[in-house]
């Protein structure tokens, strides 16, 4: 029987993938899939030996992640009340794409590759936080992780460059700190963790593993583990965390 949710936002990314798969061994929770992709439902539900339970997963589909479509689905959400949303990952993000590369210097930095970091980066996190709070019950607690990087770290920042990227995930972290201000007096149900990942072998960090150690290029599979594990064992303290995969704090 079905008594918790797990919704995962972005959830075609390569460790929100990993995060239902892991999820789904668990006859308890339901999954609600949110993505711009058909396939990822058909993905999860052929997974060996799969002991899931008849409408255990469901997947919305979103046209795009801009505030209105934002809306439609937090009011499809809202339909699911056979039990109470427990966890909420939102895993968009972006580092690089065909026409974005991180900075190494001033003069690459550009003002619409800028916009375009941001908005996924920081801005799409919030919308989703905005959307779904006045829809979580204040009795039952719910813990929301947002995908953020150590490099989003102002104090911790020694090497310069990846001006874009750094800037959305240091403005990331200070809406996640200052929500959790606010949301100590509002709901104290609710605890925000921003959680840095580390290198994680996906297409987002390609580009960027030749220089790192094998023990330290994860598995999605690592990752999740990781972060489940980090998330069931975090308080519901009434202030934001900003954890690593190890579950140890990062400085802001």
């Amino acid at each position: 029987m079905i008594n918790q949710l797990t919704l995962i936002i972005g959830a075609n990314s390569g460790i929100a993938k990993a995060i239902a798969l892991q999820v789904q061994e668990h006859k308890d929770t339901g999954l609600l899939l949110i993505n711009r992709e058909q396939s990822l439902a058909t993905d999860i539900d052929h997974k060996p030996n799969n002991q899931n339970i008849a409408g255990q997963i469901n997947t919305i589909t979103v046209k795009d992640y801009q505030s209105s479509s934002i809306e439609q689905a937090v009011e499809q959400i809202a339909a699911y009340t056979q039990a109470p949303i427990t966890r909420i990952f939102i895993c968009n993000g972006i580092l690089h794409s065909d026409d974005i590369k991180p900075e190494k210097r001033l003069e690459d930095f550009d003002a619409e590759s800028f916009t375009q970091v941001m908005a996924s980066n920081a801005l799409t996190p919030m919308l989703w936080i905005k959307k779904l709070v006045p829809t979580l019950s204040t009795k039952s607690p719910c813990k929301i992780i947002v995908f953020s990087a150590r490099v989003g770290s102002i104090s911790e920042n020694r090497l310069g460059g990846w001006y874009s990227y750094r800037a959305s995930k240091a403005a990331l972290n200070m809406m996640i700190k200052t929500a959790a201000i606010e949301l100590a007096r509002r709901n104290k149900n609710i605890k925000l963790i921003a959680f840095h990942p580390g290198t994680t072998d996906t297409p987002l960090s390609k580009p960027f593993q030749n220089n790192v150690p094998a023990n330290k290029l994860f598995t999605c599979e690592f990752v999740a583990k990781q972060l489940l594990s980090i998330v069931d064992e975090c308080e519901l303290d009434q202030s934001a965390s900003f954890l690593d995969w190890q579950g140890e704090s990062i400085n802001w």
